[in-house]
């Protein structure tokens, strides 16, 4: 089984981590589970939820399973009293995402609680290094969800030499095992994936975004460059990000016209915030990355654990048998 140095940091056995998928309308325990259970490590999103209902869903998550789990807040927006209910259930990992860790690092660490950070610049990685972090997550823009601007191919090896020996994830753009050898050929130590687990079994989003999702070419994941006027924006120290998205007639509409759009910026936010509540989101931005179009399936999430890792050991043999083959038949 596939395994490099950050999977003992994060106690599990292959080098995948689950991205956090979604918000209010929930991914669901299930799916961090059956992710956990099959050796790679489950994440649960917390943006938008109360403290009760983040320690409701660590109750459910911890019957389900005894593997290690991360549970996931960003600055967009940050609320102090969820992170006081993060910490007092102790999760395992804890990842941060769109916004500086500045000094939640030694309350998470104090908790006994692996530190995972989510950069999308060589520069945030470097201050996230110099905070103490303990793992950096580098998201390329191919990534859904909320994500910059610079290639995952570009970002992750400029961010491993940057923060050396802090282990990196790659994130953004992996969705096979092919993304996962490239990502340990650019120096990273394991992946983090969302879109393709997006597209599994246990995750709780609509089967309608699921199957826009496999019939979806990469260049129907847009960036809704109109998020301002429909998404609350970041609090203190967080980053300007805009979100990817699959297409549809409110993306389309939104992007052609920004301008109408932040003058009916109240109504539209009104309008996704009660899509989010009643299960409808992926009609208006259903939050996807280009890989996309590498997903061609619905299937359970350990499955694709399994798969993950048995098509990166199947690419990681067949280069190293190119690499054999080459040096045997060239000069002596």
């Amino acid at each position: 089984m596939l395994r490099t140095p950050v999977c003992g940091v994060l106690g599990i056995e292959v080098p995948i981590v689950q991205g956090p998928l979604g918000g209010p309308w929930q991914q669901s325990m299930r799916l961090a589970a059956a992710v956990g259970n099959a050796g790679a490590l489950g994440s649960v999103p917390t943006t938008l939820r109360t403290p009760a209902q983040v320690r409701e869903d660590v109750r459910r998550l911890r019957d389900l399973t005894d593997r290690p789990f991360a549970l996931n807040m960003t600055r967009r927006p940050f609320d102090p009293e969820v992170f006081e209910a993060v910490i007092a259930e102790a999760p395992p990992v804890f990842s941060f995402a769109l916004g500086e860790p500045d000094g939640l690092v030694p309350r998470v660490h104090q908790a006994g609680a692996v530190f995972v950070q989510q950069v999308t610049t060589v520069e945030q990685a470097v201050r996230a290094a110099e905070a103490g972090v303990d793992v950096i997550s580098a998201q390329g823009t191919e990534a859904g969800g909320f994500c910059g601007d610079v290639s995952t191919m570009a970002l992750v090896p400029q961010v491993v030499d940057a923060v050396h020996p802090v282990p990196v994830l790659a994130s953004g753009g992996v969705a096979d095992g092919r993304g996962i050898a490239a990502a340990l050929a650019l120096g990273a130590q394991g992946v983090n994936i969302g879109t393709r687990f997006l597209a599994s079994a246990e995750c709780g989003v609509s089967d309608d975004w699921k199957a826009a999702i496999v019939s979806a070419a990469s260049q129907d994941a847009v960036k809704v460059e109109f998020v301002d006027h429909i998404l609350p924006p970041p609090t203190e120290g967080g980053y300007t990000t805009v979100p990817r998205s699959l297409r549809t007639r409110f993306v389309e509409e939104g992007n052609a016209g920004p301008e109408e759009a932040a003058a009916r910026a109240d109504a539209l936010r009104g309008e996704v915030m009660t899509s989010m509540r009643d299960g409808t989101a992926h009609e208006l931005i259903p939050l996807t990355g280009q890989t996309a179009g590498l997903v061609h399936d619905v299937a359970p999430a350990a499955e694709l654990v399994h798969r993950l890792i048995a098509e990166a050991e199947a690419t990681l043999r067949a280069l190293a048998g190119l690499a054999s083959a080459n040096g045997e038949g060239g000069p002596g």
